[in-house]
């Protein structure tokens, strides 16, 4: 059952996905998606290839047509004049490879209803926020994929937007890429942006986003905080008993699962009763405590476990 704020549809200030569905042939890409993206958080949109995040992410510009559902901006359902609000970098390329760079950005600013003068200001800010400025008079085609990502993410900025829309804009950089690109997400959701995007990159999607949304065959089966989920399930420890390195202190323990054993280390399952002080008193009771830590699960554990097929 997922519980968290997250997928909850009546958010007012932000964008909410109520009932969404979809289908092309006999493939059904959405299946009664619901999840909401609050204004200033970034929202971490997740699953398998084939889950349907992108048909999902292409619903909100009205570039996929729904069969049903709602897809709301600020309690108001989504319309043209909402969408010129909005930005959107596809993970296909939505450049023209031939044309300039700040050609093209300063283009794209004025057809979301910039003036000349304030496209051109803001394509100069964003091309030497993502350094880009040397680049600006290249076409895009000659552009490394790290660079044409900035290049994207650029546009998608341009005009200021309320929503941010990215799919998978972290693929292929290298770590100052992701740097600089995280760096400008955190910037947008503290400046009370809605940041929406997906990745497969797990361990920067935990580190980058206050929220998670994972969908599989259509279907939300997991949402909620990144700290709800790293807490979520059953709860684990990790005890070192000093000069027992088989952990045969554990056999005393009930109410705790040895799930594995690594150099003395313990890594404990408890149920739902055992109180991590009993724990505690049994270990000291068997030596000398080195290691007494509450484990948290990893997102991609939460992921693996929630698409499980």
């Amino acid at each position: 059952m997922v519980e968290a704020a997250v997928v909850e549809a009546r958010v007012m200030d932000g964008l909410a996905l109520s009932g969404l569905r979809r289908r092309y042939g006999p493939v059904v890409a959405l299946d009664d998606l619901t999840f909401a993206v609050p204004a200033g958080q970034v929202v971490g949109f997740l699953g398998p290839n084939g889950a349907g995040k992108t048909t999902t992410m292409r619903a909100i510009f009205g570039l996929a047509e729904l069969e049903a559902g709602a897809i709301r901006w600020n309690g108001q359902l989504v319309d043209a004049t909402a969408r010129r609000r909005f930005g959107y970098m596809p993970e296909e390329r939505g450049l023209y490879p031939s044309m300039r760079v700040a050609d093209q950005v300063e283009y794209l600013g004025r057809l979301h209803g910039l003036s000349t003068a304030a496209a051109a200001a803001a394509t100069r800010h964003w091309l030497d926020r993502l350094e880009l400025a040397e680049r600006a008079h290249d076409k895009v085609e000659v552009l490394s994929h790290g660079n044409q990502q900035r290049a994207q993410l650029a546009a998608a900025l341009v005009h200021a937007p309320e929503l941010l829309v990215l799919d998978e804009p972290l693929s292929g950089l290298d770590p100052p890429g992701i740097d600089a690109i995280s760096a400008v997400l955190a910037e947008q959701a503290k400046a009370g942006v809605c940041v929406l995007f997906s990745s497969h990159q797990l361990d920067l999607v935990e580190d980058l986003c206050d929220s998670v949304a994972i969908i599989d065959h259509g279907r939300l089966v997991a949402g909620g905080t990144v700290d709800e989920l790293a807490t979520s399930g059953a709860r684990r420890l990790v005890v070192r008993v000093e000069g027992d390195r088989e952990a045969t202190w554990v056999a005393g323990c009930p109410g705790a699962t040895l799930s594995e054993l690594h150099q003395g280390a313990a890594r404990l399952t408890l149920d739902d009763d055992t109180d991590p002080d009993t724990v505690l008193r049994t270990a000291m009771a068997a030596g000398r405590v080195t290691q007494f830590v509450l484990e948290r699960r990893r997102l991609s554990e939460v992921f693996r476990e929630a698409v499980r097929r």
